[in-house]
């Protein structure tokens, strides 16, 4: 072999990347939903499919009052043509994150150069928490690819007036409200304010044609405010958290994201105001550092120019980032993904960053950041090593052999890959990391982590059989939505008191060892261990859990008992 530029050209090599990545994400599929809010949501979505009741957001048997409706209505969409299973549930997130990439791929080329196009969206693929927001699916992906998507197009409307960009990004806007609240719009609308203020486009917002914009947005929404309606003010007897009389329409215009804000309702409070300027380290991986340098190098030349216009500048991606993350910083109440919709943004600042620091030859500053790339390889590769060495046992064949490809690929890219730019070889070595690193993950780690997700070993149990599922509940509403979902039956609740009065034998699911201890005192039911079964909340691993020799001590315990009701002669 003699180089790179021999084996592939320019687009070749793009489309070996996104072939690649193709392969992760197809990987992600496989992997069985973890609870609790991936297989929470599938199930909620099955309840749509299963009752034909697209109106209701029902959480078990108890009215839910937190996200709209549009990631579930998608689930259950999907559902209908594809059959109830865990990729029809993951379809819609991947749709949508092929429109985030294509929106990050055109806004990269109308901001910055069509050559460095294709970094946008690769940046963004590769990026941590977007992978893992497509297995683990929630309503992210929906609301990421639909917010850059709005913003995208709402940008070639400021500048170039066009109706249809006007209409699509309305729509998108009116998507990103339908699935999580005003937080999409808001990111949305402060990335083109940021625009509009910095390029002094102001005559924009007095252009008649948002009339039909905002027309197309509350038409777009609508389904939604309906649906609350129905709900929640035709009913005020639904019972949420102990409240009735909820007006759902006021809810989801104004309460919702003010509530989150708060932490209104909630039970666990973050105060930390770094929280997600930390955290940004593992969910940008392993663009991180590049990120944090190009967030930096933009606030420099802005203040250089004492934030007067510059052709050669823009502050939509600068601005909509570091505006929303300032913003949400003070929120009371913080998780990872709640970055998910502005990495996008964050993708396209990179790509333009690294473009920049192409175009005026900075290839010190370049080489920096590749020797650094190296370095978060490295840490990557030993993680893998570590994970099939000391962990879970050996990895299946298919895996190492796999897996083995793509180091070998990495290694060639490292060691013999000759590209055009320092820029893309950064590229193209941290895609394949990351496609390594996610493969290995997605086809070993998660397997066998999510062998300790109790509902869905019980659920194995009861598709073969072992287990009655017109006879099987969960004791005080103590939710499994795993084996809900794999068992497509909607499992009910039920109280030690109601244990009481059963007529024939049942099933009872239960992780509560005292309330096991409860149940063998109540003299007119027998109680018999049917499974009893290892779990551990996988969402809260730790090294102990990681180490065979001590993860017996880390694990909790699952039980399927059967009840049966004394005869009393």
């Amino acid at each position: 072999m003699s180089n790179l530029k021999t084996l592939f050209s320019n687009k070749q090599i793009y489309l070996l990347l996104y072939i690649l990545l193709a392969m992760v994400y197809v990987s992600g599929t496989f992997i069985p939903l973890m609870e609790n809010d991936a297989a929470q949501h599938a199930f909620m979505a099955m309840r749509m499919y299963l009752k034909n009741d697209y109106v209701s957001l029902m959480r078990g048997y108890d009215a839910y009052l937190d996200k709209p409706h549009m990631h579930f209505w998608l689930a259950a969409f999907s559902y209908t043509i594809f059959g109830l299973n865990q990729w029809a549930y993951r379809i819609p997130a991947l749709l949508f994150t092929a429109i985030g990439a294509f929106s990050c791929f055109k806004l990269t080329k109308s901001l910055y150069h069509k050559d460095f196009a294709h970094f946008g969206s690769l940046i963004f693929l590769s990026s941590q928490a977007i992978i893992l927001a497509n297995h683990d699916v929630r309503t992210d992906a929906v609301l990421t690819g639909a917010v850059i998507f709005a913003i995208w197009q709402l940008y070639e409307f400021v500048r170039n007036e066009k109706m249809l960009s006007l209409l699509l990004g309305s729509v998108a806007a009116g998507i990103t409200f339908s699935t999580k609240g005003w937080f999409g719009v808001g990111v949305i609308g402060i990335a083109l304010l940021c625009h509009i203020a910095y390029t002094k486009r102001w005559r924009i917002l007095y252009n008649p044609k948002i009339l039909l914009g905002i027309v197309i947005f509350a038409l777009t929404i609508s389904p939604t405010l309906y649906a609350y309606y129905l709900q929640y003010d035709m009913h005020p007897e639904v019972m949420v958290k102990g409240r009735s009389n909820i007006e759902g329409v006021k809810f989801i215009l104004w309460d919702q994201n003010f509530d989150r804000f708060s932490s209104t309702g909630f039970q666990k409070q973050n105060p930390d105001y770094f929280f997600f300027f930390h955290t940004l380290l593992w969910v940008f991986l392993p663009w991180s550092i590049i990120a944090y340098s190009g967030i930096f190098n933009g606030i420099k030349n802005l203040v250089r120019e004492k934030f007067r216009y510059n052709g050669n500048m823009e502050v939509l991606t600068l601005g909509g980032f570091l505006v929303t993350l300032i913003l949400i910083s003070f929120s009371q109440f913080k998780l990872p993904h709640y970055l998910n919709p502005i990495l996008p943004i964050l993708s396209v600042l990179t790509a333009g960053y690294l473009y920049k620091l192409t175009l005026g030859k900075n290839d010190k500053t370049l080489r920096i950041f590749l020797y650094i790339q190296y370095g978060v390889c490295v840490i990557g590769l030993l993680a893998v090593v570590g994970l099939f060495g000391f962990t879970f046992g050996s990895p299946k064949v298919l895996t190492i052999i796999v897996c083995s490809a793509f180091f070998l690929l990495l290694l060639y890219f490292v060691f013999r890959g000759s590209f055009s730019s320092v820029a893309k070889k950064i590229l193209v070595v941290s895609v394949t990391f990351m496609v390594f690193l996610n493969f290995s993950l997605n086809t070993y780690y998660y397997p066998h982590l999510l062998k300790y997700q109790s509902g869905g070993q019980i659920a194995v149990a009861v598709n073969e059989g072992e287990i009655d599922k017109e006879k099987i509940y969960i004791l005080d509403k103590e939710y499994r939505w795993s084996l809900d979902f794999y068992t497509k039956h909607i499992i009910p609740s039920m109280t030690i008191e109601e244990t009481t009065h059963i007529k024939d034998e049942v099933f009872v699911v239960t992780t509560k060892k005292e309330k096991v201890d409860t149940l063998r005192t109540l003299k007119n039911i027998t109680v018999e261990e049917k499974m009893v079964v290892p779990r551990f909340r996988i969402t809260k691993v730790s090294a102990k859990f990681l180490n065979p020799s001590r993860r017996a001590s880390q694990l909790d315990t699952a039980y399927v008992l059967k009840l049966k009701p004394k005869r009393i002669n």
